[in-house]
This record gives structure tokens, sequence and C-alpha cells, in this order.
């Protein structure tokens, strides 16, 4: 059965890291996802870094649901893609010293050229070699490709490498329908993230609304991660202007459609 594990992304609490913690904590969530690049560096944070930190999320009753780790440049671009992985492993290093079983980050497949398509399989096939060394996988956020097209990116690599990040309102954002989608990749989603989408007409194109004021189906996504087996966190993003109220109405949302 399908158990509500909540998490909370820091930058939504729009508070250093340490001071998000009792943040997240009053919520009521049960982890927090962390910004590699803009939150808590994996160059500064030394063992002694990594222990305290631990020691600061169990006495909060925290965990690190998700490390994010966007990038510049896609993996698919040549350009400094050496520095590009070497820093995406570093956040894998630390994702594992801090219990997370993966990083995530965007990656567009069907939008690559034959020579970026070949560049992001070498060089995805290489995280993907390093996460089962380290313990953290590297994980494709979802956004712009059809449930399909990542489908089938992903059996093309060797098994078990590559894992889903799986954001149904970046899908609804692209015009993708969430619900098929997960049904296409959902034996590979690691992370599942609770952020609702709508089309707006007036404006013509689509918005970030809060948590069950847009168009998923939470009902059917649910009953499909259930299907799946899915034990991990689902992840509250909250984007409006009071975001604290905002995240305490979506875990409430949440522990009702549970309920």
């Amino acid at each position: 059965m399908l158990q509500l594990k909540t998490g909370i992304s820091v930058a939504a609490l729009k508070q250093p890291l340490k001071n998000a913690l009792p943040l997240a904590a009053d919520i009521g969530v049960d982890g927090i996802e962390i910004n590699a690049r803009t939150e808590l560096r994996p160059q500064e944070l030394s063992k002694t870094g990594i222990r305290h930190l631990r020691k600061l999320l169990q006495d909060y009753e925290l965990q690190v649901c998700s490390i994010n780790f966007p990038t510049r440049r896609s993996y698919g671009v040549s350009e400094d893609l050496e520095r590009r992985l070497d820093a995406t492993k570093a956040a894998m290093k630390m994702a594992f010293d801090l219990g997370c079983n993966h990083v995530s980050s965007f990656v567009s497949v069907q939008s690559c050229s034959e020579l970026e398509r070949a560049t992001l399989f070498e060089a995805l096939t290489d995280l993907g070699m390093y996460g089962q060394r380290v313990g953290a996988r590297f994980a494709i956020r979802t956004g712009g490709d059809t449930g399909e097209a990542l489908q089938e990116f992903i059996q093309s690599m060797p098994p078990a490498s590559i894992v889903v990040d799986f954001d149904p309102a970046e899908l609804l954002l692209n015009k993708k329908s969430p619900t098929e989608a997960l049904r296409q990749v959902g034996e590979h989603v690691v992370h599942f993230r609770a952020r609702d989408a709508v089309h707006d007409l007036s404006m013509g194109r689509g918005v970030i609304v809060q948590l069950g004021r847009g168009s998923n189906d939470w009902a059917t996504l649910l009953a499909t991660l259930e299907e799946y087996q899915y034990d991990g966190f689902i992840t509250l993003e909250p984007a409006g202007s009071d975001t604290i109220a905002e995240a305490h109405e979506s875990v409430e949302y949440l522990r009702n459609l549970f309920s």
C-alpha cells in the first residue's frame, strides 16, 4: 500500500538551509530537497560538515528526500562536459553521504540532435555506472519529453543505471499527459513531485498553481504509483506568494487523499 512520505524543497522555504529545517519540521513534512549548486555545494562540505548536517536532520526528524543539481548546459553538449560530469558525481557522492538515493536534473531527450543524443547517451551511461558504485543514482526529471520517449531512452541504456524524478506539473506545462507518462516510466521513478499546473487560455500558456487546483488527476497518479509499489517521497514545491501557508495546505490536501 502506498504510504504518504512528504518532502519540501528548501528553495520554497526561502531561507538558508539551517533556518529551513525548523520550518520544514513545523510544516510536518518528512524530508527536504537540497539544491547542490546554491544551497549546499559538495566541494564546501567536509566529513565533519556531513556529520553535523545529519545530526541536525535527525534532531528535526527529517531526511534528505532529493538532491537537485541543475546544469547550465545539457549533458548532450560536449563543451565543458567533463567538468559537468565531475560536478554531478560530486553531488551524487554527497547525496549518498546524506542518505539520499539520487541526484536530479532536467534532461531533454527528444530535443537532441543525433550527435547530442549520442553524447548524452555516453554521459548518462558514465553517470549511471558511477551511481551504481557510489549508491546514489542519476535521475532524469520529467519535462518536455513524452513518457514513451523517456522510457525508450532509459531502456536503451545499461540496466538500472538511470532513474526518474517524476514532475507532473512540468509535463502539463509542456502539454504532455502526466498519467500516461507515469504508466510508461513508473518502474523507474525514485522521486515524485506534488506540483500542479493548468493552461491559462487568457495568457496562452501553462502556469503553476497550488496543489489540487490544477489539471492533474491526483487520484489516478497516486493509484499508479501504488501499482508500481513506489516507496519514495512525495515532495512539495509551493510557489505562491505565501509558500509556508501553501505548504501547510498542500500537506493537508495530500493527507486527505491518503485518508
